[in-house]
This record gives C-alpha cells, sequence and structure tokens, in this order.
C-alpha cells in the first residue's frame, strides 16, 4: 500500500472524478478527509450529503475517512478543511486541489458573477487549501499537492472563459509552487482527468452520450494516489493527463521555432515571411475530438 500512515484532503470529493480519487487513495492507505459542501452543478446549493456516502465506502473496505464540509472559496472556512485532517487524523500529507463548478456560457453572454464565482472555487480555493496545507507539510519536510486542471484551460474550449482561465491558473500555479516547495520535501503536480460526470453531462450535446468503460471517472484516481507517494520524490511540477485507458503527460509552452532578421523587424516583414517561418507551427485551438473520443472531463 503506497499511502499507508499518510493523511490526504480531497476537496470536492463526494461525487465524480473527486470521489474516484479519495477511494483510491484510501485503497492505498491513506486516511481521508472528505471534503465537499453538497452543492449545484454552479454551486448555489443542495441538501445532500454525497461526503458522508464517500465516508460509508470507504469505511466499507476497512478504510478511515471523515467528512468535511466547508467551502474552499473561503479563507477561513478552507482553514477549517485542512484543520479537518490535523485534529481527526494529526497531521496533513497529501492535499488533492479538485472542487470546482461550472457556469458555462459565451462570453458575451457571461456576466460577472458567473465569471467571480467560477474563479472563486477553482482558482481562489487551491490557494486558500494550499496557503493552510503548505506551512505544516513544510514543518513535517514532506507534502503532495495535486491539482486538479482541465483541457479547457490547457487548450481552450466553448463557452468556458471562466473556467478555463482557472484551469490554465492551476497549471501556473503548479509550476511555481513546484519551484518553492521542492527543498521542503513537498511535490506539486496537475492533472488533467477524463470521466462521465456531472459536469461533463451538462455539456452541450453530452446529455444522452452513452458511458464507455474508458469514461470511469474512477480510473484518475491510480495517477494521483502514485504521484501522492513517497515513490513520486522525483516527480515535480509535471501536467498529467488521462484519455481513455492511457496516462498522458503535457509539456510546458516552450519556443519551437522562431524568425531572426538582424536589427529587427517592420510589420510589413513580419506579413511577408510569418507563414514561411511561423505559419506552419501554428497549434490546433480546443480539445482534440474524434467519433470514438468523447471530450474530456472538466473536473
Amino acid at each position: 500500500m503506497l499511502l499507508q500512515g499518510k493523511v490526504a484532503v480531497v476537496t470536492g470529493s463526494g461525487r465524480g472524478i473527486g470521489r474516484g480519487i479519495a477511494l483510491a487513495l484510501a485503497r492505498e492507505g491513506a486516511q481521508v478527509v472528505v471534503n465537499d459542501v453538497g452543492a449545484s452543478l454552479d454551486g448555489r446549493g443542495s441538501d445532500q450529503d454525497p461526503a458522508a456516502q464517500v465516508c460509508k465506502e470507504i469505511s466499507g473496505f476497512g478504510g478511515r475517512a471523515v467528512p468535511n464540509y466547508d467551502s474552499v472559496s473561503g479563507y477561513a472556512s478552507a482553514k477549517s478543511i485542512i484543520q479537518t485532517a490535523v485534529d481527526t487524523f494529526g497531521r496533513i500529507d497529501i492535499l488533492v486541489n479538485n472542487a470546482g463548478i461550472v457556469r458555462d456560457r459565451s462570453i458575451m453572454k457571461m456576466t460577472e458573477e458567473d465569471f467571480d464565482a467560477v474563479l472563486a472555487v477553482h482558482l481562489k480555493g487551491s490557494f486558500n487549501c494550499g496557503s493552510h496545507a503548505i506551512p505544516l507539510m513544510r514543518d513535517q519536510g514532506y507534502g503532495r499537492i495535486i491539482n486538479i486542471t482541465s483541457s479547457a484551460g490547457l487548450r481552450g474550449n466553448f463557452g468556458q472563459t471562466n473556467y478555463g482561465a482557472a484551469k490554465a491558473a492551476l497549471m501556473g500555479i503548479t509550476f511555481t509552487w513546484s519551484i518553492e516547495l521542492a527543498k521542503y520535501g513537498i511535490t506539486v503536480n496537475a492533472l488533467a482527468p477524463s470521466g462521465m460526470t456531472r459536469m461533463v453531462g451538462s455539456m452541450p450535446g453530452m446529455e444522452n452520450r452513452a458511458v464507455s468503460p474508458e469514461m470511469n471517472p474512477d480510473l484518475n484516481g491510480a495517477i494521483v494516489a502514485y504521484l501522492a507517494s513517497e515513490r513520486a520524490a522525483h516527480v515535480n511540477g509535471q501536467i498529467f493527463g488521462r484519455r481513455g485507458f492511457a496516462f498522458t503527460i503535457f509539456q510546458t509552452p516552450r519556443p519551437i521555432a522562431s524568425m531572426y532578421k538582424d536589427g529587427g523587424w517592420t510589420p510589413t516583414e513580419i506579413a511577408d515571411q510569418f507563414d514561411g517561418a511561423l505559419g506552419e507551427h501554428l497549434q490546433q485551438i480546443g480539445i482534440p475530438q474524434t467519433k470514438r473520443d468523447a471530450p474530456a472531463a472538466k473536473k
């Protein structure tokens, strides 16, 4: 068991991909704080208690878990999430920043409140939880942080200005934290998962999509469990993905071609030379689509 004796917090883990991650960590021996406010997809509230249900599942196979209902979007309430791990299990070793909501609209229809609400959970929520967990990890000389990003942020997706911006920002946070925290024994990586979840099912055109075994959201948990373990100490600042039964790795945006002219360029000169020097390297935008592959899950 890769995580025996470790303590994990998984935000937004009452359903979907977060639930699968919590179960995977628990099966590897981790004691888990299952954080979920029980909200609807847009974050506006629900009377359900999915966190308690996941804790029952974990208890059912002999694991240990405790529910937490605080919101990641508040700095003080995020502290309570991390404190739940300390109060219940004595420490915090693993943080999975998975909580999120969606309010998909094209830019001409998106309101300021739509934008702010999504960033408050995905982006500010990850900062909040990290801010409270990292000092504890530093003091004990061990920590694993896995930020859940998305192809919507890495490649773009229609109607997701708010969501894509937050998920792209999590890539930047991953790079920065991995540099700052490596000397303390803390690694920081990110995963762009896939799976048929409530979020994916809410996307236009996905309502009646057949669910294949490859779209099982539980399949994401294995790589998170590995990244959370001592055996992944050499893996830091990386962006991973899952497509079907395959795990993938993304590379940091980097220069792949250049055009040079001594003394600099005029706009007309650039226009004359652009296609031959740089145009052939223009990248595809949007999440790749094939007939056999459903769109990657947003979370």
